[in-house]
């Protein structure tokens, strides 16, 4: 029998490496997860539309045109998706992270909400509409285990099949 293949997509902050230490915590507990996330090159993200669709001389259309064109692949992962990780760092205001928060939990998506307790007040209306709150990239990847395994942090074995 073939393990069901769960579709992850992480959201939000892009200037620290929580994605890469959850695909490592990921890959580490064999667990059977598909990792999606945005397009994290921030000029990329920035410049996509003006690149592909011309130059404007209004930042607004600019910055209109590339979120329209990110708009795209959000929508199509996150509706794809069956748990959807946003992710908010301390240095920039996210609104694009809680946006996409209160997308997935209207589509209603299993959401988990992952940022340092400092943000806790400032989340707590994001944190209600989540199924769970991390602290670390670490707490996703256990999340995710018990999940879709079973597996409490620290055993080796499924904790279903007991």
């Amino acid at each position: 029998m073939t393990e069901r293949l769960w579709k992850v997509y992480l959201s939000g902050e892009i200037h620290s490496d929580w994605r890469e230490r959850i695909a490592e915590g990921v890959a580490a507990a064999g667990l059977p997860v598909r990792l999606d996330a945005p397009i994290t090159v921030h000029e990329d993200s920035d410049d996509c539309g003006v690149a592909i669709l011309g130059a404007e001389d209004k930042a607004y259309w600019h910055d209109r045109k590339g979120a329209s064109m990110n708009a795209i692949r959000t929508r199509t992962l996150i509706g794809e998706a069956d748990v959807v990780v946003v992710r908010f760092g301390e240095k920039y205001r996210q609104w694009n992270a809680a946006f996409d928060a209160g997308a997935a939990s209207a589509l209603g998506k299993a959401v988990i909400t992952l940022h340092d307790e400092s943000l806790n007040h400032a989340l707590k209306e994001v944190d209600a509409a989540a199924l769970a709150t991390c602290a670390t990239p670490e707490q996703v990847v256990e999340t995710l285990a018990y999940v879709i395994r079973g597996e409490m942090p620290g055993s080796k074995g499924s904790m279903a099949a007991e």
